[in-house]
């Protein structure tokens, strides 16, 4: 009977260890029925601030709190000029990653559904959420109130873009200056005076939810002008104009 040739030289490898002062240690290959899977496994492990998660676990939101992967700093303007250092856009929209399991209404206890599920591009609140560093990436914590608009695809566009809750979305008119004598000026965007309160309604959300789980209705639609509380909403750039995400209760009037 043919005897294997591998516990011998093992051994004799042993021997000659001990005989050196010496210690090895041995690890069976794949070709002697090894696996390879525990140094894979550690590769793939997810990290967190640095720091490798329990068992090399996943990032799972809770509540109604949002995965989403940041998107890339803007080191460049869209006529390809570099931006310094101090100049660098950082934007606050980027990809779901995971998606919480959602709230709960706090009389009926019906939950609200998620208005996002994982690879939505999602735009939120410049100070909202938390930042922190996923595998490798900045990631932002945001609760689905954050949202301001959702979309499809890579790029924001007004086509692919739409609106969660009671939120609608408003193209804000361009606002003017008018001289003592009588003389309109374009407004400077910079000024703190110079954001709108009036516009063109682009989308309206669904609604807020009531506590039966019924929406309740939104008293304006796509194409109605109205005025809302000055300051109000965020402002949101989509296609280089400029809207505002307005909560339905701070629309004063329509016309």
């Amino acid at each position: 009977m043919t005897r294997s040739l591998f516990p011998t030289v093992a051994a004799l490898l042993g021997a000659a260890a001990l005989s050196s002062g010496q210690c090895y240690a041995f690890a069976p290959s794949p070709a002697f029925g090894g696996s390879s899977r525990t140094s894979s496994a550690l590769s793939e492990a997810n990290t967190l601030e640095g720091r490798t998660l329990v068992d090399g676990g996943a990032l799972r939101p809770v509540n109604n709190f949002i995965l989403v992967r940041v998107a890339d700093v803007q080191d460049k303007t869209d006529s390809g000029i570099l931006l310094s250092k101090t100049a660098k856009i950082e934007k606050t929209e980027g990809k779901v990653v995971a998606v919480g399991e959602g709230k709960t209404h706090p009389d009926s206890g019906i939950p609200f559904p998620m208005p996002v599920q994982e690879g939505d591009g999602v735009v939120y609140g410049k100070y909202d959420g938390t930042i922190v560093e996923y595998n490798g990436h900045r990631h932002a914590l945001i609760r689905d109130d954050d949202i301001l608009v959702k979309y499809e695809g890579e790029k924001l566009t007004v086509e692919g873009v739409d609106v969660c809750n009671e939120n609608v979305l408003v193209l804000a008119d361009e606002a003017d200056e008018e001289t003592s004598g009588g003389l309109v000026l374009a407004a400077s965007k910079d000024s703190p005076d110079s954001r709108p309160s009036t516009g063109t309604v682009v989308k309206v959300g669904p609604g807020r939810m009531a506590a039966d789980g019924s929406r309740m209705p939104m008293t304006v639609e796509v194409g109605d002008r109205v005025k809302f509380r000055d300051f109000a909403g965020y402002e949101a750039d989509i296609e280089g104009k400029e809207y505002s995400v307005v909560k339905m209760p701070e629309i004063q009037a329509k016309f």
